[in-house]
């Protein structure tokens, strides 16, 4: 946990509108900093909480929601996909995902979005200035971040993608996921990934958050590297990247645009990104800081 001095909490007053971020834990989530710096930023009187909800309760905390009047929530691990299961409604990147990032509360129930898949796409684009087209990409996992990623790169025209798991045969949802779109999916043991040539790898697993080293496929400086880990700030992938001459990048730029869009949901208006990203960085670069994953 970070030494700095926490920032000011928001005003809170009888009008304010409240969202928040369920996981379990959530005691490391940026997600409360990065909306209550974007809401002073533009004077808004909302604010953001954070809701711890052990497994288990994931069904009274979306009622809590409706009945307490919230204007919406994000959600994180491990409760994705459960949500998926449980709200009202569905968009339809959230049903293709079968994972909810984003909720929003409406008078008719409450909507299940996925602003990952958008999120990644803003990212790859626009931050790393990836164009997919005719590429190949390497993505670490298959989990709902390692859906979205795959999704958004195959709508980008991406040639070929090659997932790599401990165990291939759990390739199936992502395959799934991008079989109506036209790229060509390869699943591959852990131990073949040091034979893969990609110009996009991404890691969408936990692994390296505490150490974990991956397989490292070949490195050059034509291939771009992305972490989805924002913390540490240096996993043993990104420093293998940055060795090999590689282009690297954690996971900041895709919880900032993921976090955006979310923000545009709930209240209609563009997210400063610039306030965002500034409160994120200045919070991992405090002592202690980058240490802890969020869960």
């Amino acid at each position: 946990m970070s030494d700095a001095a926490p920032a000011a909490a928001p005003w809170i007053g009888g009008g304010t509108r409240i969202v928040g971020v369920i996981g379990w834990p959530v005691s490391h989530s940026l997600s409360p900093l990065i909306h209550n710096a974007a809401f002073a930023a533009l004077e808004m009187d909302w604010a953001y909480v954070p809701l711890p909800v052990p497994p288990g309760n994931v069904l009274e905390a979306l009622r809590g929601l409706r009945a307490l009047g919230f204007a919406g929530a994000n959600v994180t691990m491990p409760h994705k996909t459960e949500i998926a299961a449980l709200a009202d409604e569905l968009t339809d990147d959230a049903r293709l995902l079968w994972s909810v990032n984003t909720l929003v509360v409406t008078t008719d129930g409450i909507v299940g979005h996925n602003t990952d898949c958008p999120g990644f796409d803003r990212f790859i684009t626009r931050d790393a200035g990836f164009d997919a087209a005719d590429k190949t990409a390497l993505v670490f996992g298959a989990g709902g971040a390692a859906r979205a990623c795959a999704v958004a790169l195959a709508r980008a025209r991406l040639r070929e993608l090659v997932i790599a798991l401990r165990d291939p045969s759990h390739a199936q949802s992502l395959r799934v996921a991008v079989d109506d779109i036209g790229t060509k999916v390869t699943a591959v043991t852990f131990d073949d990934v040091p034979t893969v040539t990609a110009d996009l790898v991404v890691n969408a697993t936990p692994l390296g958050a505490h150490g974990e080293s991956l397989p490292i496929p070949a490195l050059g400086p034509d291939v771009l590297v992305v972490d989805l880990l924002y913390r540490p700030r240096q996993t043993p992938l990104l420093a293998a990247a940055r060795a090999a001459g590689a282009s690297s990048y954690g996971g900041l730029g895709l919880l900032l645009h993921q976090a955006g869009l979310a923000f545009e949901l709930w209240t209609g208006r563009p997210a400063p990104l610039d306030v965002m990203s500034a409160a994120a960085m200045t919070e991992l670069a405090a002592p202690g800081g980058g240490e802890t994953p969020e869960g």
